[in-house]
């Protein structure tokens, strides 16, 4: 028996890839398989923890089996990272699998299953590990209504992307605003730059030195990062040396994994205020 679905890839973010260029960096794109077709992600320059924010859209998706087969025990979802080199194929990174949450045509669009969840999906390059990918898959079935009985995408729009949709609101993970403030003490660096999730600051470049150092340097960046700390990317350190014709190459890199013991909270004013008040 045929079934008709529609597959929705909430591809949303990676974190600790692997570095695929010279630079310590990599250009990832993550390509999506399911059945006989696939389909891309944009790819993001010079970044080891790619936040896509993309919603992949697989439609007429044409399956055969009972209905109750195909809730339970859906088709595996096969993703593979790659990153874009400027001339060539592209190069293979990783890849994992996922199953997608699926919902018949008879079943209501709502809690505890839909929307579905982001989760972590570890990557894998060969038998080692490289990586993870934070994303959602639901598969639905298109019933006799047609698409039209299927359940709306939810924003945000974001005209500056053209056609690409963002992951919809009630999966996308709440935003705030953070930064990060780096100080160094008599480093002994050539060139220091950090990566955190789409941002780079680059900072500190002294000349003519084996051991050149900086002191008490100060760089920020700021970024529109979850709430929730788990899915925070990590701040990746790389340092460079400097050569002539504006070449740069790498010394060496650094991963801070997690942030969470370097988060400051601002205390709340009104929590003080009934503290001494009371």
């Amino acid at each position: 028996e045929k079934q008709v679905f529609q597959l929705r890839a909430h591809m949303y973010q990676a974190r600790s890839l692997f570095a695929a260029d010279s630079s310590g960096l990599s250009d990832p794109f993550a390509r999506v398989f399911f059945i006989s077709q696939s389909q891309c992600t944009e790819v993001l320059n010079e970044t080891l923890c790619p936040t896509w924010d993309q919603l992949l859209v697989f439609d007429n998706v044409e399956l055969y089996g009972e209905a109750h087969e195909m809730r339970d025990d859906p088709p595996i979802i096969v993703i593979e990272i790659y990153d874009q080199d400027t001339v060539g194929k592209a190069d293979f990174m990783g890849r994992t699998f996922a199953k997608p949450v699926v919902k018949m045509s008879d079943e209501h669009y709502c809690p505890p299953r839909f929307p579905p969840q982001l989760e972590y999906y570890q990557i894998y390059r060969g038998n080692s590990t490289a990586g993870d990918l934070l994303a959602a898959f639901e598969l639905l079935q298109i019933g006799p209504g047609g698409k039209s009985d299927l359940p709306p995408i939810d924003g945000p729009t974001d005209v500056d992307r053209g056609p690409i949709l963002p992951v919809p609101l009630g999966i996308r993970p709440v935003l705030s605003k953070y930064r990060v403030e780096v100080i160094a003490s008599e480093h002994q660096i050539l060139m220091f730059s950090i990566v955190w999730g789409k941002r780079a600051c680059v900072w500190g470049q002294t000349s003519h030195s084996l051991h050149p150092t900086l002191d008490n340097q100060h760089t920020s960046a700021s970024q529109d990062l979850p709430e929730n700390e788990l899915l925070h990317p990590p701040l990746n350190i790389r340092v460079v040396d400097c050569r002539a014709f504006g070449r740069y190459t790498l010394v060496g890199s650094h991963a801070v994994s997690s942030l969470r013991k370097f988060i400051y909270r601002p205390p709340d004013k009104k929590a003080q205020h009934w503290n001494m008040t009371g």
